[in-house]
Order: structure tokens, then sequence, then C-alpha cells
């Protein structure tokens, strides 16, 4: 039997982009920072992404069935700190620029690129949610590095010119 904290901890190890997910509805705006993100098909544009169940936001999202995925740029992480704080949502969305695309789920104005998405599909596994999300939207910044988390810290990765 594989014990919680092993799996966590080898799973530190696993580079992943760091992004803000957001909804909105008639309860308002809500959003929380992931790393649990990935494609899943290019035909329909589909992602997949986790969300605890014990979240304070996640009814918003289920409810909502719409959200926004904003993966974040080096220049971001401060972003990232506030939506992964106890910050309330609207103390949350106070840091940055927020615009809107198809759905209305906010999506950060220069984020590395955003994914305006319909949920599809909601499934319920072990302490965590599966949105199986088909993309409506794509808005691509202009930054060269993007914010990943790897071994419980931040980092930056990308593109340096070398002289």
């Amino acid at each position: 039997m594989i014990e919680a904290t092993d799996f966590r901890n080898a799973m530190s190890l696993l580079t992943s982009a760091v992004s803000v997910i957001t909804t909105a509805g008639l309860t308002g705006r809500y959003g929380f920072t992931a790393s649990a993100v990935c494609s899943v098909t290019d035909t329909p544009p589909t992602l997949l992404v986790c969300m605890n169940q014990a979240s304070s936001s996640h009814v918003h999202f289920v409810e909502n069935k719409v959200l926004s995925v904003n993966v974040l740029s080096a220049q971001h992480q401060y972003i990232s700190t506030a939506f992964s704080s106890r910050l309330s949502p609207e103390e949350r969305f106070k840091h940055g620029v927020w615009t809107e695309l198809e759905t209305g789920a906010p999506v950060l104005k220069d984020a590395l690129v955003n994914f305006d998405c319909e949920i599809d599909q909601v499934q319920a596994v072990g302490t965590h949610t599966i949105f199986i999300c088909r993309i409506v939207a794509i808005q691509q910044g202009q930054h060269e590095h993007s914010l990943v988390y790897f071994n419980r810290a931040y980092h930056h990765v990308g593109q340096t010119e070398i002289a």
C-alpha cells in the first residue's frame, strides 16, 4: 500500500505549469491555484482540471459549469500566491487585471495563455473532482518565461537568448 505522504513527495518531483482556475456566476467570481491541468485531446480541444472537493469554491465551479485556465508567466508568482491563500474571493481578484472571453469566467489579461472553457463532465475521484472542459476560446500572451512548480518551489522556465 502506498502512503499518501510518499505519493505527495514523489509528485513534488513532477514539474508542472502553474495556473489560476477561475469561474463566475450569480454568486460571484471564484478562483484557485492549480498545477493539475493537462490536455485531453485537440479534437475537440479539451482540458482536464482537478480540484479538491474540500475547497470552499468547489460548489461554484460545479454550479457555474464554466471555467478559465489562466496559465501564469514568470512574473505572476504573486497571483499564484494570492489564489492559494486564505484571501476572500474578492481580495484574490484585486491581484492582476481581469477581463472575460466567451463564457464570462475571469481571464487574467496578461497571462501566458488563457483557455476559456465549458465544463462537459464532472467526475469525483477520491478527494478531488476532475472537470473535463471543452475549450471555447483561447487567448495567448507575449511572455517568454513560464511559472512552474517543482520540488515544492516556484521556478521560471523558457527561452533565454544567448548573446
